[in-house]
Parts: C-alpha cells; structure tokens; sequence
C-alpha cells in the first residue's frame, strides 16, 4: 500500500467506473463503509458479462442467483448513484478531491415517469438483435436489456428507431400511458466532485474472426463460448434447451477449442486469458446434463486449473460425466456443407493428423481489454501495459500511477469472477482509506414506510416459487408447486416467478403485499444464507415487519440432490413448501435492538495478507491488533528476495 499525502479537504464520494461484478461489488462496499457512490456504466444497464452467464465454475452456481441480489441492492441503495449509458469525458484536480465531468447519451425513456409496463416494446414495429442474446435472436428497438435489468427502464437503440432516423413512428410515444417516451432527449454533460475513481470497465471477449480457420462467421454452427452461454440459459433464445443455430436442432456432439485468441503472440495477446479451460469445463459438464447422451470434446493447448476446487472440478469433468481431452493442435475447421455438421483436423499429441466430426463447435474465446479503456486512460492519465491493460505492480494490484485512481477486475488483467470480486472489495478499501475523514459526509439515511400492525391479524401468506432458470424449473413442476401452495392453510395468494430475486419479482411481491393484504411471505427458492436479507428488504418496503418472512430451500436441498429423482423430488418440494408455510404462520414481527460496535480489529497472522490488512484499517481509523506466532513480521516473504518480475520483496516489506 501507498500512503497518499493530500492536502485537501476530502469529498465522501467515490465513482466507479463500471457495471460489472467488480464495479457493482466496489460500489456495495463503499456504500456500506459510510460514502457516496457514483455508478458510471457506458450500457443501458449493470451486471456486464456475468448477467450473460448460465452458471459459475466450479459450484455451477446460478449466475444470476448471485448477480440479481447485488443488481436489486444497488438499485435500492439510497447512497449509490447509477448513471447510465455514460462515459468519463475530462478529470481535474488531486486525489481526495476530484472535478469529473461525464458525458451522458440519451436513453430517450425518462427513468422517473417509466413504470417498465412493456406496452413500448410491444408496440413498437421494429425489431433489433438482441445484445444480451448475443445476436442470437430478435428484440425490439425499444427494450429493456434484461429480464433482471437495473436500471428496470427500457431504452431506443437510436440507429434502429425509425423516429430517430426518419421521422417515421411514434407509435411507443402513442402506446405510453405515463408520457415517458422522450425523444426530445440529447447527451448532456454532468459535473461531479469525488474524493477517489474506482475503474472496473470490464474486458471484451476476442473477435475470433481474426481466427479465420475456425470458420466463425461462416459456418452457422461455430459459435463463441459466450454464444454459448446464452443458448444454454434458460433465459436465451432457446429457454435453456441446446439447439443449434443452423437448424435448431439438438447436437449430439459438442466440441470446444481452446486458447481462441491467448497464447496468441502472433496476434499480440501472449497471455493466458485464465478462465479459459474452466468455463469450458463448466459448459460441457451443463451440456452433458441438459442432452443425455451427448459426447463431450475439448481440445486444448495445456489445462490450467489453478483456482480452489478447480482441479478436482477438472478430474470430476473427465471421471465422472466422461468428458474427452484431447490435447492437440488444431489445423483447420471445416464444413459438411450437406449436413452443416463441422469437421475438425488436427494434429494429436504425436504429431498424427487426424479428424473428428461435430454437430457444433464453441470458440473459446479470451479476454481482452475493454474498447474504451485507451480513451479512458488518456481521460484519466493513467499507463497501461503492453497487452492495453491497466498498469499495477505485484504490490499495490489495485492502485494505478496515479494516486487516488484505483482499478479491479479484468481492467488490470484477465480474471474469474471470485478473484474480480477480491480485488473489488481490495480498491473499496483503498478508496476508503484515503477518505477516511469524509466518511459519512454525503450519505443518506433510507426511508421506509410506517410498519403495518398485524399482531389482531389472521394469517394471510403469499407464496412465491421461483424457477430459477432451470436450477429448479428444470426440475421441479413449479407452476404446479405453485398450485398445491393455494391448497394449504392460511395460503391467500401463491404464483410461480422465474427469478425471485430479481428486481421485477420484488415489485410483484410488493404489490401483493397491498392487494392481497399479506402479513406473511413465504419465498420458495434457494438457500436464504444468500438470499433472506434481500426478501426482507423487500417486506419492509412494503410495510411489513422484516422478520414475517420465510424461505423454502427447493434448490440446494431439492432440485439439485434429487435431479433424477421425478415425482420424488416433486413431493419433497411438497413437503418443504408445507413446513415453510406452516413455520410462517407462526412468526410473530421481530425488532432489532442496537449495541455500541467496538471499533478495533484483530488480524491473526502477520505476513504480506495480514500487514497490508492491518495498514488499510489503521488508514481508515481503526485501532488494530496484529498477531503474530513467530518473533518478526513478514511471514514467507521474509525468505523470499525477487519477485518473477524482479521486483524487490524485502523492500517492501521493510516500508
């Protein structure tokens, strides 16, 4: 860590730059420390490439099961800003205090009238690729980008809009029924004072167009790993059922190539990309579960499994759901132009030439640095490498040159989603360090409406059941769950939601809550370790004490144990369903009592991890206690003289 020495009085705001996991991550972080957050996103939306993923390697997880909580929070934050479609234009002043001027597009929806009704795109006559789906289907010109989408305001890809171009239509201006559609919008500039930026711009994936012997872009059938993610997700194109495109047909043999664009000195990208042979692994093993019988092949350079639990998800690809690794070199992708169906040549581990014959083919792409990164560091006068990633040392990995601009995430280097999050929190913490005195200067505390009093109430519950994409739906009846819900006592409203944790699923809660009169919720979803804190925010926008929710485990204790198991599976979500409402009916309102918080830390162990922890707290105020078994600090570095790139251990852990 570098001591910043500023002489200004620090502003408590901080803005990140970003969307993504890393950003989105930063943002809750600062919030939660006591600052002001301005959440600057080039796009429509947050959630950057992760709100396209299927699943998480190696839990397989839901993507979205994770990013959706963290979207809603963001969105509820009273103390974090989302700025939308905007980009960084000019950035004056000294670390503690900076002027940043931002140029906003125009979205041509106001976001304070918008009710997200839908009635625009339904109208609207044009239609458009669908981004999110990776063209892989159509949307309107007007839309929102997601299901699960914060800002939930649709938004006019301006060269599509017949309007906009020509004058033609206004039928969405016509099919508004709160006058939001505003086409009188133009970019506007915003002027903000900060105390620290935050950069999280995410990465781009590799045009593998580049790559002309694998035949993308000619071949139907050849498509990308992030194509990929979206035909298998339940909410894609295909609502999670694998076809390909060509003739939306199941294929039975899969094939995915590696290092597509890494490793690749010829094309200026000689690093590894990192999350390459993982994500690979994680989408045939989720191939092989959604298509029985299907054959399984990756080819590849070296397997690089080096994250917790990655090895073993690698030997349980291979051992257990029998997916073939052949390590070769491959020559030449090419099509049966009868059956569409992709013939692969390549060279195997002895130099033999041979071929193999696939239905599809998935480009495993690498990551690259974000399009706008070289414009942003130029803005913010920052270095980059010579891969076009932001500029770090071993020893400061969230810090750029220059002092009070951090950076996270895939800005500073390819990363998986776990190690973005780490570093997001890592920059939080510098930031907050730095503008320590300012904190709580800006923020604001949220309201929330007069509680209901319920305790001469009858139990009233609603019941939610989510599909959660096909980690449950894929399952478990869940319109059917849904039903039997309506069947059991005190039970006055039950539906089944796609995600419940999404932001649109919180409004239809709510509105429940008022029609319906609920005095009790039962959420039937996924493990409430997660999850809970998020519904009984939810309640408590609606007036309804926190403590009169309760979760229904159906995912972790259900669909995923028991996914074979049919009618068996479908009685225990019976079951599970039946207890939580039972359990609910008992639940009386809780309150929260308040304790004065000691505000001293105790770190156990005093190697790089824990001195560096020990110094960002004692930065920020606190009184820390470090601890250490032997009789000097420093740990293994203290045996350590260099690091690879020649940089001086010993120093640093000297300063």
């Amino acid at each position: 860590m570098n001591k910043i020495v500023t002489h200004v009085s620090p502003v408590g705001a901080v803005m990140v730059v970003g969307g993504g996991i890393a950003g989105i991550q930063a943002s809750l972080d600062l919030a939660e420390a006591g600052f002001r957050v301005y959440l600057v996103e080039k796009g429509p939306s947050i959630g950057g490439k992760m709100a396209q993923l299927d699943k998480t390697f190696p839990t397989n997880d839901c993507s979205m099961c994770i990013l959706s909580p963290k979207l809603s929070e963001c969105g509820r934050n009273v103390n974090i800003d989302i700025i939308t479609l905007a980009t960084v234009k000019s950035i004056s002043g000294e670390p503690g205090r900076f002027k940043v001027v931002l140029r906003k597009e125009p979205r041509y929806v106001d976001e304070n009238k918008c009710t997200n009704c839908g009635l625009c795109a339904q109208y609207c006559p044009t239609l458009v690729p669908d981004k999110y789906n990776e063209g892989l289907s159509y949307t309107k010109c007007i839309h929102l980008p997601f299901t699960q989408a914060i800002p939930a305001v649709p938004y006019v890809e301006a060269d599509a809009c017949l309007y906009l171009q020509d004058e033609m239509c206004q039928i969405c201006t016509l099919a508004c029924n709160y006058g939001a559609i505003d086409f009188s919008q133009r970019p506007q500039d915003i002027e903000l004072e900060v105390g620290a930026v935050i950069l999280a711009p995410g990465y781009e994936v590799f045009d593998p167009c580049l790559r002309a012997e694998f035949g993308y872009g000619r071949y139907e059938n050849v498509v990308t790993s992030l194509e990929f993610e979206r035909l298998i997700s339940a909410s894609g194109p295909y609502m999670g059922h694998i076809k390909r495109p060509s003739d939306k047909k199941e294929p039975k043999r899969i094939a995915w190539i590696q290092c597509v664009g890494s490793r690749d000195r010829k094309l200026g990208r000689g690093y590894c990309s990192s999350v390459c042979c993982m994500y690979a692994t994680k989408e045939a093993i989720l191939a092989k579960e959604h298509i029985s019988g299907l054959e399984a092949t990756i080819f590849f350079i070296d397997v690089r499994a080096f994250g917790k639990g990655y090895e073993a998800y690698y030997e349980r690809a291979k051992r257990q759901y029998g997916i073939r690794y052949i390590k070769s070199h491959i020559s030449t992708v090419k099509e049966d132009p009868r059956t569409k169906n992709l013939i692969i040549t390549y060279l195997d581990e002895t130099g033999q030439r041979q071929e193999a014959e696939f239905d599809l083919v998935v480009l495993s792409v690498g990551l690259s640095p974000a399009p706008e990164i070289e414009d942003l560091a130029k803005t913010l006068g920052i270095k980059l490498n010579h891969y076009r990633f932001c500029q770090t040392t071993p020893f400061t990995p969230v810090e750029t040159n220059r002092a009070g601009i951090y950076v996270c995430g895939a800005a500073s280097a390819p990363k998986d989603i776990p190690d973005a999050v780490m570093e997001a929190s890592g920059a939080a913490a510098g930031a907050a360090s730095l503008l320590a005195q300012a904190r709580f200067s800006l923020t604001r505390t949220k309201e929330v409406p007069l509680e209901r009093d319920i305790t001469q109430e009858e139990p009233r519950v609603g019941v939610f059941v989510c599909h959660c994409g096909t980690n449950i739906g894929g399952v478990l009846n869940v319109p059917k769950l849904a039903a039997y819900a309506r069947t059991l006592p005190y039970v006055v409203f039950a539906t089944n939601v796609l995600y419940a944790c999404s932001a649109d699923t919180q409004e239809v809660i709510k509105k429940a809550i008022q029609e319906h009169r609920l005095n009790r919720l039962v959420v039937c979803a996924c493990t409430p370790r997660s999850h809970l804190p998020l519904f009984q925010e939810v309640a408590q926008e609606a007036g309804l004490n926190p403590y009169l929710v309760e979760m229904a485990n159906i995912r972790e204790h259900d669909a995923w144990v028991h996914a074979r198991a049919g009618e068996m599976a479908m009685e225990k979500a019976k079951d599970t369903i039946r207890m939580a409402v039972a359990k609910a009916v008992l639940l009386k309102p809780l309150y929260q009592s308040e304790y004065p918080i000691e505000h001293t830390a105790l770190i156990v162990g005093g190697g790089i991890a824990g001195m560096t922890a020990a110094l960002e707290l004692a930065e920020q105020g606190f009184k820390v206690h470090l601890v250490e078994k032997t009789d000097k600090l420093g740990g293994n570095a203290n045996r350590i003289s260099q690091t690879i790139e020649g940089l001086d251990v010993q120093k640093f852990c000297r300063r």
